[in-house]
């Protein structure tokens, strides 16, 4: 992009409590049918023009028209069975009901193109859409078929790029791939796990980025932060090899977080999307704040390559905390966009 410290937001915002009960994840639909899809579509309306009012430079649906950021993309796909539930830990962190993989997965038709082609008749901003990642999806599912993680991975790698494809034709500009996995199953993530995201990314002519966070600000997930010690140094395990993938952008988490500024050194000559909002705690950050976590930042990435973003999606915030943050963040990034011009 042409413009200094591009914003943009991670992933999901809140819905509107006349679409689903707010604050909560996998939250049920309140409409049903045709209303449904006006409801999601409204949805998607009132987020685009809470980020432009905000000053959000690159938007996004907000993920008004899915469930979850996984699952949502699963659901549509043959091969898994939502009936047929197991419990496994997912990310070795928490447990969950999860559905089956019980034959060939595939994808029938495309999951999010339409949503995607409504948001672009909708604004001439880039635009950028999250899709789960390979090895994210894997871990939200128990494998009854293949009995291997990397071989399923490689399957949805696959359909992934269907998807990727088909979005980067409706107008997206930047496609981002979700995945939190890679902060836990670093043996994996090295073996295959990139490998496979970047089949994912295969014959994309549009930027591409992966997005690696420390999760919603939910229990399990702060309880986990707790026991991680005074430096958070799990990005060092997967960025050297990261900085050698074909991804564009890597998304990553640093307001107020333990993850030392100069791991970001590791991917020196990507674009890095430095998570510059909390998304774990209801307090609004200041415009200064905001603007500290960038300067920090730039110590190791160039300006030109610097994006300006939230840790991870803010689904469980309240939309007023949330429509704060991002004031926060445009107002903070426009301090440092001041200094580097003036």
């Amino acid at each position: 992009m042409s413009l200094l410290l591009p914003t943009s937001t991670a992933g999901s915002l809140p819905k509107p409590s006349w679409l689903a009960e707010p604050e909560t994840i996998w939250s049920p639909w309140r409409l049903e049918g045709e209303q449904l899809i006006e409801g999601k579509q409204d949805a998607l309306r009132v987020w685009l023009q809470e980020q432009q009012q905000a000053g959000i430079d690159i938007v996004s649906d907000g993920e008004q028209t899915r469930q979850h950021f996984v699952t949502t993309f699963i659901e549509h796909l043959d091969g898994v069975d939502f009936e047929k539930r197991e419990t496994v830990k997912i990310r070795d962190r928490y447990e969950a009901s999860v559905p089956t993989v019980v034959g060939a997965v595939s994808r029938p038709k495309a999951v999010f193109v339409e949503d995607a082609k409504f948001l672009r008749q909708n604004t001439k901003q880039p635009i950028k859409w999250a899709l789960p990642g390979p090895m994210t999806m894997v871990d939200t599912l128990y494998d009854a078929h293949y009995k291997s993680r990397e071989q399923l991975a490689w399957e949805f790698a696959g359909i992934l790029n269907q998807e990727a494809r088909e979005l980067e034709a409706a107008g997206v500009d930047i496609i981002q791939f979700d995945e939190p996995s890679f902060n836990v199953f670093f043996d994996e993530v090295n073996d295959w796990g990139i490998a496979a995201l970047e089949r994912a990314v295969e014959g994309l002519k549009c930027e591409t980025a992966v997005h690696i966070c420390y999760g919603y600000g939910i229990k399990a997930n702060t309880d986990w932060k707790k026991t991680l010690g005074s430096e958070w140094r799990q990005y060092e395990e997967v960025f050297p090899k990261l900085q050698k993938s074909s991804l564009d952008i890597i998304s990553l988490e640093c307001q107020n977080s333990h993850v030392p500024m100069d791991l970001i050194e590791l991917i020196r000559g990507k674009k890095v999307m430095v998570g510059a909002i909390d998304v774990a705690t209801n307090k609004v950050e200041t415009p200064e704040e905001v603007a500290a976590t960038l300067r920090k930042a730039l110590e190791f990435v160039d300006a030109e390559k610097l994006y300006p973003a939230t840790n991870c999606g803010m689904a469980p915030l309240a939309r007023d905390i949330a429509r704060g943050k991002l004031n926060a963040l445009s107002a903070g990034a426009a301090l440092v966009r001041k200094e580097l011009t003036t």
